[in-house]
């Protein structure tokens, strides 16, 4: 092939070692996708070696060009994720919608926002849905019983694309509660959709909303998710 586009240093690390040994006059792109640029690249010899040999290395936000050494950043570009804008009617009743969408791994910190809802006051209108599938089995088994516990959260598992466009759509707000992201599809399909976002203050969100943002909390403050929560049903 003319070119190789190679998503995530580590796991395409042989793919990017055999194309540069046969085509080394090709251009190799190396796109950072979120645990290669902050873990990986910090101690794995495979994703350490991608950097060396791409042409052009692309980052999703700004701040991820902090991870990487200085004298790579003449090679590197930063490719903001796009979305398409998808509208859909306001979810029914009068309650307040927050999703929660993401596979269920020790990397999105996914029952954050559930344990949340617990510190909510009982007169509180907040009902969390969550999409996203168990790929941690012990992470299913407690959103299972955090479901069955908590009558305000709903586990729906994985669905279609579309389907989860539309409860996104339909959300008052998304609470993105990662430890560590590249970037977020997440976080730009709400964006484009209009729906206000809380993401925890880490590099791989602040390089897109930016350092003044207001609706961010630590990584796995549940205090912290709960009183935003809060104050975006009843601050206007």
């Amino acid at each position: 092939c003319n070119t190789l586009f190679a998503l995530h240093a580590r796991r395409t690390a042989d793919s990017i070692r055999q194309f540069h040994k046969t085509q080394a006059d090709r251009p190799l792109i190396v796109v950072f996708t979120g645990t290669d640029l902050y873990r990986d690249i910090r101690r794995n010899r495979k994703a350490k070696q991608s950097l060396e040999l791409a042409s052009c290395i692309v980052v999703l936000q700004r701040m991820a060009l902090r991870d990487l050494p200085r004298r790579l950043h003449p090679k590197t570009q930063v490719i903001y994720q796009s979305a398409e804008p998808f509208e859909s009617k306001p979810a029914a009743g009068d309650g307040f919608q927050v999703c929660v969408v993401g596979h269920l791994r020790e990397e999105k910190d996914p029952l954050r926002a559930a344990f949340a809802l617990r510190k909510l006051p009982r007169q509180s209108r907040i009902r969390l849905v969550h999409v996203g599938l168990a790929l941690n089995e012990r992470l299913g088994q407690k959103a299972q019983a955090e479901a069955r516990r908590n009558g305000r959260v709903r586990w729906l598992g994985q669905l279609s694309h579309r389907r989860t466009r539309a409860i996104l759509a339909r959300s008052q707000l998304v609470c993105i509660t990662s430890k560590m992201e590249g970037s977020s599809n997440v976080l730009s399909e709400a964006l484009a959709s209009g729906v206000p976002v809380l993401a925890t203050k880490i590099p791989g969100l602040m390089g897109t909303l930016g350092k003044d943002f207001p609706g961010y909390f630590p990584v796995g403050d549940t205090k912290g998710v709960a009183r935003l929560l809060l104050k975006a049903e009843t601050d206007k």
